[in-house]
């Protein structure tokens, strides 16, 4: 199998890259699908980009199979969202490498304290585990993480 490219997200890309981090989250099973959520989420986008989000798409010979956002100047991952119709073919691991080429000398995140399946494997690529604090926006208990090139 060949892996996406990766590459800037797009103005006019932008609902469908939210319907992607929708359809993503929701198959944590944290959160429901709903009209609602991709409203926010779209919002949140637009919002985030403004306030210095460096997006990237995982596209896939013309569908967009993930969605990737960095904040440089903090060293953050702000969100690695693969589609469930591209999860299990490490296209996670492929975004992760991607961000290191960016992030070369050290990465910042959080996870969501009940999605194991995230921070399990972000633990397996060598992220450290840093504290827990709640979000205030959402509620949810965030694991923060740390990776620091040896």
């Amino acid at each position: 199998m060949t892996l996406p490219t990766i590459r800037p997200g797009r103005l006019g890309e932008y609902d469908e890259i939210a319907r992607i981090w929708m359809e993503s989250w929701t198959s944590t099973g944290l959160t429901q699908r709903s009209d609602s959520l991709l409203s926010d989420l779209r919002a949140r986008l637009r919002r985030e980009i403004d306030n210095g989000w460096s997006l990237f798409v995982a596209d896939d010979r013309g569908t967009i199979a993930a969605m990737l956002a960095l904040h440089l100047p903090t060293l953050l991952l702000d969100q690695l969202m693969v589609a469930p119709s591209h999860q299990g073919c490490s296209l996670g691991r492929h975004l992760l490498v991607f961000t290191r080429k960016q992030l070369p000398d050290e990465i910042w995140l959080k996870c969501v304290r009940e999605n194991d399946k995230a921070w399990r494997w972000y633990e397996r690529e060598g992220f450290v585990f840093e504290k827990e604090e709640p979000n205030p926006a959402t509620g949810f208990m965030m694991k923060h993480y740390r990776w620091k090139r040896a």
